[in-house]
């Protein structure tokens, strides 16, 4: 897949994997991340390889991230969406958002998902809603798979 870098001055969006610091991505949704309290170094890795990555840097510091899980031609879940404390409340969030949302290999999919507590209204502003007919989805749920770990 052809890599994409957008800058804005001395910021930057990428989906070059070779620019991303995995261990402050790990950090990160490990230490701060509500969603992924414990996960382990190697299940950050491997979710990396696995995935469509973007990294928000100033200039080489990772400052944010977003991944895409997609088999591109008709689904796609986001996840893993965060920008560090010191730099929200400067766009780079909807920044994010829109990186992600026009990305070429992710059009014209049937259904997008995510999952938040927090970020409806940022959602909201790229077309996301509530489910319509959440009684239609299930899920298999393992809040503790990470405790304990690492």
């Amino acid at each position: 897949m052809e890599v994409i870098t957008v800058t804005r001055g001395e910021y930057s969006i990428t989906t070059d994997k070779s620019k991303l610091d995995i261990e402050a991505i790990h950090d990160f949704l490990s230490n701060q991340s509500y969603w992924s309290r414990n996960i382990p170094l190697d299940t950050v890795k491997k979710s990396i390889e696995h995935s469509l990555n973007f990294g928000l840097l100033h200039v080489d510091k990772q400052i944010g991230y977003a991944r895409v899980i997609s088999d591109f031609s008709t689904i796609a879940y986001l996840g893993d969406v965060y920008v560090l404390p010191e730099y929200r409340g400067r766009g780079f969030s909807k920044w994010l958002m829109e990186q992600v949302m026009r990305h070429p290999e992710l059009q014209g999919l049937r259904r997008w998902i995510l999952l938040t507590s927090s970020a409806h209204e940022l959602y909201k502003k790229f077309g996301w809603t509530e489910v319509a007919k959440p009684e239609i989805y299930m899920e298999l749920f393992n809040p503790n798979v990470y405790k304990g770990r690492e």
